[in-house]
């Protein structure tokens, strides 16, 4: 789960982390109302899009007084901000963050992520910290220096001392500051922690000027204070309807609705659509631990998809989710549905043969097919 810049640095913050007084704003109005509760001597106005590369692309202002503020939120609110990141169609600007714009003597770049080697949280750190970090850092990845980072000890910290020293930070280093942040990456199960950049005043103190903070969305059963931020996301009605039920999905422009278990068998078989000259009207993954009407739930909100012009399904069943159970949901939703979409399906693995045995005595309109290939190439053909 991705969470916005402002969603970002109230974490951090709550973790005694540094970042600029701030405010949220979704009027012009409001954003020159929020210059009052600021303590500020000038004011930067900030696009809230969950993708990056936004300085780049006017979506990061800085503004002088509070008209200015209202003037900058005004050109910013309800435009389409595209990034280097959001793709040609960009990301719709629904809330302005204003904050405090600070003189900046230095700027770093810091991140967490776990290392997949050791599952342990891994620090990632630059020098060349700033808008333009990640071209710089594409055009020379050796920019970027990594540490296995401990919980926090005499022998850590003077490991991260050297480290920091390694690009430069030798004077006051932010030892607590960093220790800090991994305390906050490990407690709130995130996948990604960056901070961009992470920078020292000119008065000397360290700050996180911009955050980027990523979620594991398969632990937010252990985050109830996460589920008021999850609503806020983004998410579109159907989204949040399939992962009240146990399933992940994302929908796209196409017309196929794909039904997978896995991950990473729906990004191949999504890539397998589009090579396949099709297109997907969805990303889905069903969790191992998603029951029959889990399942059924999902592909009902593929079957209310007015563009969706055939299911296409790919199963392997193993482990906690086997093909029977997954047939079983695609029975349940047509048993529901006045839409009866033509299915192609390839199951493979634990109960395959039972799956295909209840896909065809309940009468859903299937045609089967051994090779995840020979699926695609036919679903394709069906959604012409």
């Amino acid at each position: 789960m991705f969470l916005s810049e402002h969603q970002s640095k109230e974490l951090l913050a709550q973790y005694d982390m540094p970042v600029p007084a701030g405010r949220l704003a979704r009027t012009a109005q409001e954003a020159e109302q929020r210059c009052a509760e600021i303590s500020a001597r000038k004011y930067v106005v900030k696009a809230q899009i969950m993708a990056g590369g936004r300085g780049l692309a006017g979506g990061v202002k800085f503004a002088a007084t509070p008209s200015a503020v209202a003037d900058e939120a005004r050109r910013m609110l309800g435009s389409t901000l595209v990034t280097a990141q959001t793709g040609s169609q960009g990301e719709l600007v629904s809330a302005v963050s204003v904050e405090e714009a600070l003189d900046l003597a230095e700027s770093y770049f810091v991140a967490f992520v776990l290392d997949a080697r050791t599952g342990a949280p891994m620090l990632l750190a630059s020098s060349e910290g700033g808008v333009e970090f990640e071209q710089r850092s594409q055009m020379d990845p050796s920019t970027v220096k990594t540490l296995l980072l401990p919980e926090d000890t005499g022998d850590a910290r003077d490991a991260l001392t050297g480290f920091l020293a390694g690009i430069g930070i030798t004077e006051n280093p932010p030892i607590d500051i960093l220790f800090a942040a991994r305390q906050a990456f490990i407690e709130t199960d995130m996948t990604l922690l960056e901070i961009n950049p992470f920078a020292r005043t000119s008065a000397g103190k360290w700050v996180a000027i911009d955050a980027k903070v990523t979620l594991d969305g398969s632990a937010l059963f252990r985050h109830p204070e996460f589920e008021s931020l999850a609503g806020k996301q983004g998410l579109s009605a159907t989204e949040m309807e399939a992962q009240k039920n146990d399933i992940n999905l994302v929908r796209m422009d196409g017309n196929i609705g794909v039904v997978v278990n896995g991950a990473g068998l729906g990004l191949a078989t999504n890539d397998m659509v589009i090579d396949g000259g099709g297109r997907p009207a969805n990303f889905m993954d069903i969790r191992t631990t998603a029951t029959s009407f889990d399942i059924a739930k999902g592909v009902s909100l593929l079957l209310d998809e007015p563009r969706a012009r055939v299911i296409l399904l790919n199963v392997h069943g193993g482990g906690m989710t086997a093909c029977d159970t997954v047939a079983e949901g695609i029975s349940f939703a047509y048993s529901r549905s006045d839409r009866k979409l033509p299915v192609v399906a390839r199951l493979a693995g634990q109960n395959a043969e039972w799956g295909i045995r209840i896909l065809k005595d309940r009468k859903i309109p299937v045609e089967v097919f051994d090779s995840m290939s020979g699926a695609v190439s036919r679903a394709v053909e069906l959604a012409r």
